[in-house]
This record gives structure tokens, C-alpha cells and sequence, in this order.
């Protein structure tokens, strides 16, 4: 066989693959942008029978912050999947144009401005993490700085006045930030670092209960701490969403590190009894399902809509299709509209065909993250991937699930779409992180050689 023939026959280098990656993704990252500016020049036709003055401004601030992103991903992680930035692009730019849109029914409260800032800031982020972060299991050295870290951050917002009933904003002056958005990466190293080095211990085995193997009682300690940090933080500053998110982080990661289906057993448990305990006795909890129990109550005995009825009647109103971009009336829904409720405007001027679409983005997100995650040999690597597609994962069940009356409704923001500076830039670092354990994953097709313990922690 001659060299020229052998050459046609052999596999494409590993240099050629990673600049096919990049290259699709850029594809999709262009297509990404067109669909935002395309939101946002039909919600400017529907309301103002005009195209935006500003529509291209807003394309070329979007496309510049996508291809900084792009660039980045290209020179520090050039076997990185291409999937994540495009979807993240898109689901920041989709929630710019319904922010736009809600800014349009009330001109005084204008948040789109703001959100594109923190966007740029999230962007900002991004590329520090890809840059800096080199090697993931670099974090593993400081867990337990981390899950100090996360403690204080969690803390902080207890000295403060609440807000909207929760205790979860930092405000000084004009400025605002929520510490707990942060401090849901930080303890995400830190379960993940803490279950790679005890992972053998905590999947001890006591006593089985039919098909069910539940842990044995010296080993409980870990979670039951996390469950009563978890109660604390709900008692304390009145969040059920953090709550929820921070205890089922943990029990995912526990499950996954452990392989034991008993740990999901207690997790159900502790998570219920510390439900009705603190739906019972706190009276902003109560209130909150009590809404998701009778959401119809206030409009029943006159009184108006609440913002759960509001929320109903607007995925009711889009349909299939949805009424169009500018068409809806989720304004309606009153000061949430923007955050909490921002899904509403989606499932109504979207329709369920568009709702989905935006569920199946999120969904594709997590997807890959649990695909690196079989893919790296590093059990620190395999659980950050698990925890960080699992953050997300979460937030959009709680979310969904709240606003649509699945559950009771929580304050969490819908990751990317709703207005919120301290959640759209975690996201992106959440977006980083996933990039550069996807880029470990496929280097040389197998990941990263294993953790060695003398490496640190």
C-alpha cells in the first residue's frame, strides 16, 4: 500500500479534530445570535410596527461577547465539546429579548440594560475560568476553603433587610447581589472533592430493606449535617429554593459516588420531614403552599388573580404555537414577571412548542455535563461534572415546577432567561467549568490521567 493511500485510510489527527469541534461550534454560536436578534426585531415590529433602531447594536454586542467566548474556548480548550457555549448563548439571548419585552409594558423599571452588563460580566467570568483553570482537579485542593467560603456567603444575607420575605439579597444603595448563587459552585467542589476521598466509606451498607440497601448508621453523619445546614438556611432566610437546591445537590453527588439507593431513601425522608417542619411552623413558607395549594383562592373570593393564577392563565393563553412574541400578558403577573415568572411569558408567547424547545436546550446542557462525567477517570472530575449538570438540572425542575404549580412556588432564578446579575454570571462559570471538564474528557479520548493522592486536595 503506498503512504499517499495509507494517509487516506488513517483516523484524522488529533490535531484536526478539535478544529472541526470549534468550527461547528462557531457554526452554531452564529445561528445562536441570528435567533436572538430575530426575538428581538419581532418583538420591536409587534410593538412598535418598526424594527428596533438598536437591533443591530444589540446583534453585534451579543455576537462580540460569543465569539470573545468562542476565542477563548479555542485557545485553552480546543477538544472541548461544542454543544455548551452555542446553548448558553442562546438561552442568555433569548432571556435579553423576554426582559426587552417586559421592559415594554413598564418603561420605568427597564432591566434588560442592566441584565446585559451582568451578562457581559458572566461572559467576563467565562473566559477567567477557561484562561486560569487548566486542570480541573487543581480546585481539589481547596475544598475545604471552598465550602468555608460558601458558609460565609450564605451567611451574610441573615444581617440583612429581607426581600419580597427572604432573606437572600445583599442591597447597598442601587446595588445588589445575591451571595447564595455563588455559593452553590463552592459547594459543589466541595462535595465533590469530599466524596471522591470517602466515597468507599460512606457506601458502607447496614441493614436492607427488601431490594432497598440502606447505609449503615456511622456513616449518616455527613448528610444528616448537610440536611440540618440546609434546614437552617431555609429557616433562617425563609429561601425553600436554596434549600432544596443545596440538599439535592448533595444527595445526587452521594448517590452517585456511592452507588447505593439507600441514600436516596434518606435523602426523601429528611427532605420531607424537614418540608412539612418548616412549611408548618414558618409562616412566609406556609404562605407560599398555601398559594400552590389553593392558587385560585384570591380570584374565588374577588379579590384578583394571585401571581400563580396569573402564571397558570398564561401558559394557558399561549397554546401549541403561542400568541407571538409582544402579544402576551404575563405583565400582568406583577413585579416577578421578570424573574421568578419569566417562563410564563416563554410558555405564552411561545407556546408549548416553544416552552419545549427551551426546556429541551436545558436539558441537552445537562446531558453533556453526566456524559463527561463517564467519561473522565478522576472520581473528583467524574462528581464535579455530575454536581455542576446537577445545579442546573435542579434549578430548572424547581423553577418549572414552582411556576407552573407542580410544587410550591420558590424564589429561584430560571438559569440564563430571568432577570438576576448574581445568577446569569454563575451560570457561566457553571458553562467554564463544564467546557473545561469536557475538554479534559476528550483529550486523547480517555480524560485526564487519575488523581494521585500526593497531588493535594
Amino acid at each position: 500500500m503506498s503512504a499517499t493511500a495509507r494517509a487516506a485510510q488513517a483516523p484524522p489527527s488529533a490535531a484536526a479534530r478539535p478544529a472541526g469541534r470549534r468550527g461547528v461550534e462557531l457554526a452554531l454560536l452564529v445561528g445562536a445570535v441570528l435567533i436572538s436578534v430575530l426575538g428581538y426585531t419581532i418583538v420591536g415590529v409587534t410593538r412598535a410596527h418598526a424594527v428596533p433602531h438598536d437591533a443591530l447594536r444589540y446583534g453585534a454586542g451579543l455576537g462580540a461577547l460569543a465569539l470573545l467566548a468562542h476565542v477563548a474556548v479555542r485557545l485553552c480548550a480546543p477538544c472541548a465539546d461544542p454543544l455548551p457555549l452555542p446553548i448558553a448563548v442562546l438561552l442568555n439571548g433569548l432571556g435579553l429579548v423576554l426582559i426587552h419585552r417586559l421592559d415594554l409594558e413598564t418603561p420605568g423599571e427597564a432591566a434588560a440594560p442592566a441584565q446585559l452588563v451582568w451578562s457581559t460580566l458572566g461572559v467576563a467570568l467565562f473566559i477567567v475560568v477557561v484562561t486560569a483553570v487548566r486542570d480541573h482537579r487543581v480546585l481539589q485542593r481547596y475544598a475545604y476553603l471552598s465550602v468555608a467560603a460558601a458558609l460565609a456567603l450564605m451567611t451574610v444575607p441573615i444581617f440583612f433587610p429581607a426581600v419580597n420575605g427572604a432573606r437572600i439579597w445583599i442591597r447597598a444603595g442601587g446595588f445588589s447581589i445575591q451571595p447564595g448563587e455563588f455559593a452553590k459552585i463552592l459547594l459543589a467542589v466541595f462535595f465533590a472533592a469530599y466524596l471522591a476521598a470517602n466515597h468507599h466509606t460512606l457506601a458502607a451498607t447496614g441493614r436492607r430493606l427488601r431490594r432497598l440497601r440502606l447505609p449503615a448508621g456511622r456513616v449518616l453523619a455527613p448528610v444528616v449535617t448537610i440536611w440540618l445546614l440546609s434546614v437552617g438556611v431555609l429557616v433562617l432566610e425563609r429561601d425553600l429554593g436554596t434549600s432544596l437546591l443545596f440538599f439535592g445537590l448533595f444527595v445526587i453527588m452521594l448517590y452517585v459516588a456511592t452507588g447505593s439507593t439507600g441514600w436516596i431513601a434518606v435523602g426523601l425522608l429528611l427532605a420531607a420531614a424537614g418540608a412539612v417542619a418548616v412549611g408548618t411552623l414558618e409562616p412566609h413558607v406556609h404562605g407560599r403552599v398555601t398559594d400552590w395549594l389553593h392558587p385560585f383562592a384570591t380570584a374565588d373570593a374577588g379579590e384578583g388573580a394571585g401571581q400563580l393564577a396569573q402564571s397558570l392563565f398564561a401558559f394557558g393563553a399561549g397554546g401549541v404555537l403561542g400568541s407571538g412574541l409582544g402579544l402576551g400578558h404575563s405583565a400582568l403577573i406583577g413585579f416577578a414577571a421578570k424573574s421568578d415568572f419569566v417562563l410564563a411569558t416563554a410558555g405564552e408567547e411561545l407556546g408549548l412548542a416553544g416552552l419545549t424547545a427551551v426546556l429541551l436546550l436545558y436539558a441537552l446542557l445537562v446531558a453533556r455535563g453526566y456524559g463527561y462525567a463517564l467519561r473522565l477517570r478522576d472520581p473528583f472530575g467524574r462528581l464535579l461534572a455530575v454536581g455542576l449538570a446537577s445545579i442546573v438540572a435542579l434549578q430548572v425542575f424547581v423553577i418549572t415546577g414552582g411556576v407552573t404549580g407542580l410544587i410550591p412556588l420558590t424564589g429561584m432564578a430560571m438559569p440564563f432567561l430571568a432577570q438576576g446579575g448574581s445568577s446569569v454570571v454563575t451560570n457561566w462559570v457553571i458553562v467554564a467549568l463544564l467546557i473545561r471538564l469536557g475538554d479534559s474528557a476528550r483529550r486523547t479520548g480517555h480524560g485526564p490521567a487519575p488523581h494521585r493522592p500526593e497531588d493535594g486536595r
